[in-house]
């Protein structure tokens, strides 16, 4: 059932992006252009995706555990640190030459260009990259 409620959760996300524009590279870029051809209504995407998040928190953690798992799995570390901040940075600039963000990019499949190969190609590659130069952190 776990793994049942994931693919939905997914599926909604990638419907969510499409609908939303954010699979669109050249919505996204002339987004990140404020000082060009700005586009902003990616901001009202951004806006209802923290939105939703904030009340969807405070609704979802009243409960005792979550419908399809004995435990919440939340993130405890809130410090930063150098790797943080340098991927952090990394994606940005991905996202900035790309017009892509990872969840993007996924839902874009059906409609695969070379730049999107490209992206794709080049995240597999920072992950590979990321995975064997942090071995032992």
């Amino acid at each position: 059932m776990k793994t049942l409620m994931g693919y939905l959760a997914g599926l909604l996300f990638g419907l969510g992006l499409a609908v939303g524009g954010m699979t669109d590279p050249t919505r996204v870029l002339n987004f990140l252009d404020v000082f060009g051809h700005w586009d902003p209504t990616l901001m009202f995407v951004l806006g209802g995706a923290v939105a939703t998040t904030f009340i969807g928190y405070r609704l979802v953690l009243r409960r005792s555990h979550p419908l399809f798992a004995q435990v919440f799995q939340l993130p405890t570390r809130r410090d930063l640190d150098g790797r943080l901040i340098g991927g952090a940075a990394l994606f940005g600039v991905g996202w900035g030459l790309s017009g892509y963000c990872p969840g993007p990019a996924f839902a874009s499949i059906a409609g695969l260009t070379a730049p999107l190969v490209a992206m794709l190609v080049a995240m597999i590659i920072g992950w590979w990259l990321a995975r064997r130069f942090s071995r032992g952190h």
